[in-house]
């Protein structure tokens, strides 16, 4: 199984993560005449890292083989880079991607499952300077995945990244013809990302955790969203000097509970773009999910949340 493998089961899909203390499910109806809608939500508690164990009690609990499944890898388990596009035709693509990897990953590139997502050009421009994503993960890491999801009984079809999670929100918030950014923070650190028409443009990770984000103590507070604060703004400059056709609107600041507001003020008060604090309930039916009605759960299941929105990615 490859990253972002095409599901082919039919009874909806189940996004599966492992977040600091348990395991998050969430699966989303889709209709085309109303918001996606949150069907089954699940966490499961635990105290030691997930075993197969778990997670097949979790899953019956939810039933998840009655659901495609996918779940998301941990920021340390990938790397995202950013090549220039190849020359070549689309079967060959990822054989030249791979030739192109080989001296960028901190691994050996026969160690290494490879998938890429493609970044649209200026349609306008003279010259069009082409870029992709690639993603890459240790061969181990995958097989691992995929032998505890077997082990569990558990139909896993996807294997996704948070990234990609991100932007499934982000691209629901983007005003016609421009751009949104997205911060969110957990307990591995801050990613931000930039979407527009829908394509993820750029993702960055901030070495700062939620646990930082959430300090009491208004001095070091401060001296993190000071240093927030400068990352934004060296992201932003760069995204617009890269990419000067396309138009920022403004800063979504994803569900943080505690200091979220007082984040969201600071960086108002220190960008040039708009910020706003993510109103979930904008863009999910969340009547039969009563709990994310709290900030604090919105954080958690964030990113399962955003992984359940996927769409198949386009073959390249």
């Amino acid at each position: 199984m490859g990253l972002f493998k095409k599901s082919r089961r039919n009874a909806g899909y189940l996004a599966i993560s492992f977040i600091d203390g348990g395991i998050c499910a969430v699966q989303i109806n889709r209709s085309a005449s109303s918001r996606p809608a949150v069907g089954v939500m699940g966490f499961h508690a635990l105290e030691h890292p997930v075993n197969e164990a778990a997670l097949e009690k979790f899953a019956k609990e939810i039933d998840a083989g009655a659901y495609q499944c996918g779940t998301l890898l941990a920021p340390n388990e990938y790397q995202l880079l950013s090549v220039d596009a190849p020359n070549v035709p689309p079967d060959e693509l990822k054989t030249a991607i791979r030739w192109r990897l080989k001296d960028m990953l901190d691994f050996h590139i026969d160690d290494a499952t490879i998938d890429v997502l493609d970044v649209p050009v200026d349609k306008n421009a003279p010259t069009r300077n082409h870029s992709m994503f690639a993603v890459a993960a240790r061969n181990h890491v995958v097989q691992r995945c995929q032998n505890l999801f077997g082990e569990a009984k558990i139909p896993l079809s996807v294997i996704d990244i948070p990234d990609t999670a991100q932007r499934n929100f982000s691209a629901m918030l983007e005003p016609e013809g421009r751009g949104v950014a997205m911060l969110s923070f957990d307990s591995t650190g801050g990613l931000l990302t930039i979407t527009y028409s829908g394509e993820l443009y750029l993702s960055r990770r901030i070495d700062i955790t939620l646990a930082q984000i959430r300090q009491g103590d208004t001095e070091p507070q401060n001296a993190c969203f000071d240093r927030v604060t400068l990352e934004l703004q060296r992201s932003l400059d760069h995204f617009d000097r890269q990419y000067h056709f396309i138009t920022v609107s403004k800063l979504v600041l994803a569900p943080l509970g505690m200091s979220g507001e007082a984040l969201k003020d600071y960086l108002a008060a220190n960008l040039y773009i708009p910020v706003e604090s993510f109103d979930m309930e904008s863009v999910l039916d969340i009547s039969n999910a009563p709990a994310l009605k709290s900030p604090e759960s919105q954080q958690r299941y964030f990113l399962t949340l955003g992984a359940a929105l996927r769409h198949e990615e386009v073959a390249l």
